[in-house]
């Protein structure tokens, strides 16, 4: 391969920032949530390349053919691979867990999730073109180069949409979620492109809930909480395993420890079988029932390992996302919620996003409020 800029090359990151913020020329995009995937093509040579230096070459065939047969002939060109959910009677939406699956060592499953979960590739910028490197370049020049390179591409492959509107940007914000967007991407027009450095700005939804803390599991380092796990109760009254929240310092993980102290070695536990003494049968019992534990081939031979409490702790955690029925990502602990009855903690309170169809966002539908300008 030999292009103006070659592999491997750290992308360019964003800065978390709590509101959208606004600037002569700023523009916006939708945040997508896949694997982060710089496609670099010379001729017959594809190359996809993830953060760290990671190849996703191998675990995607079907996204270097069609950069074989959609992007230039020589180019380098970022962007993020997604997998979009379709099915009939139902708004297309972007699914983390197929895509989490395609990144597996077996070449017979590669090829297999390649014909059943095929991904697509959502392009945003252009670092190369011909003999020609475009990092130096702003970003507003950039993306202009980007939209004329790929000007014929379709599905697939698609170009992000973008706006200058802070109008616009704000609706994406409120209905872009419910079709599996993780937020908004904010570039300042005349940023060049400057690898592994922070110089976009993203904005995520935040929320909080209160939770049932129903167990915790020891930290790696010893004899201190490493995460609390927890639960919220469905309509029937079910118990079911949502998330944990995983993120305090040394200090307050000892102290955690205490804190539990008398909710420890429970008589029984929801995520229990009494006649058993099973402490778990998998993420999913037969009844439906969300329990943790279970060994996925992202936690290896990780020791998953609780110890339950008695599930009258109320915790206040913070959350980006919803996942079906869990958390998306780690929870943050806020507070102790000492007046919450635990079987308040419903999933009743989530702030769960008015569905939208990903198709209409890639397509840019102007009835959606979709389209580039």
């Amino acid at each position: 391969m030999d292009l103006p800029i070659n592999p491997p090359v750290e992308p360019m990151l964003a800065k978390s920032v709590p509101q959208i913020p606004e600037a002569e020329g700023m523009s916006y995009e939708p945040k997508w949530d896949g694997f982060r995937c710089i496609v670099f093509r010379d001729g017959d040579e594809v190359e996809l390349a993830s953060r760290g230096g990671k190849t996703l070459t191998r675990y995607f065939p079907e996204v270097v053919e069609q950069a074989k047969a959609q992007l230039p002939e020589r180019c380098a060109v970022d962007g993020e691979i997604v997998v979009i959910h379709r099915q009939e009677g139902q708004q297309p939406k972007l699914e983390w867990d197929w895509l989490t699956q395609r990144i597996h060592p077996a070449a017979s499953r590669v090829k297999l999730l390649a014909e059943e979960t095929p991904a697509d590739f959502v392009a945003f910028d252009l670092l190369a073109l011909g003999d020609e490197a475009l990092v130096d370049q702003p970003y507003a020049t950039r993306r202009a180069r980007l939209e004329k390179a790929l000007a014929g591409v379709k599905s697939p492959v698609h170009i992000t949409p973008t706006t200058h509107d802070i109008a616009t940007a704000r609706r994406w914000f409120e209905i872009f979620e419910g079709a599996g967007l993780d937020g908004l991407i904010a570039k300042p027009a005349d940023i060049a492109y400057e690898p592994n450095k922070r110089l976009m700005f993203k904005i995520k939804h935040a929320r909080t809930a209160d939770a049932v803390v129903a167990g915790f599991r020891w930290h790696k380092s010893g004899p201190v909480v490493g995460s609390l796990l927890l639960g919220l109760y469905d309509e029937h009254g079910t118990l079911h395993h949502i998330g944990v929240s995983s993120s305090f310092s040394m200090a307050r993980r000892a102290k955690l420890l205490d804190e539990l102290a008398d909710y420890r070695e429970p008589a029984e536990h929801p995520w229990i079988d009494a006649d058993s003494d099973e402490q778990q049968i998998g993420p999913t019992s037969a009844t439906g029932q969300r329990r943790p534990g279970g060994v996925s081939r992202w936690t290896g031979g990780k020791n998953l390992a609780w110890e339950p409490l008695r599930p009258d702790l109320v915790v206040e955690v913070g959350y980006d996302a919803m996942e079906g029925d869990r958390f998306r990502h780690t929870a943050q602990f806020v507070r102790w919620r000492p007046d919450r009855d635990p079987r308040s903690c419903g999933y009743d309170q989530l702030d769960r996003p008015v569905r939208f169809d990903v198709d209409q966002v890639l397509g840019g539908d102007p009835a959606a409020g979709t389209g580039v300008s």
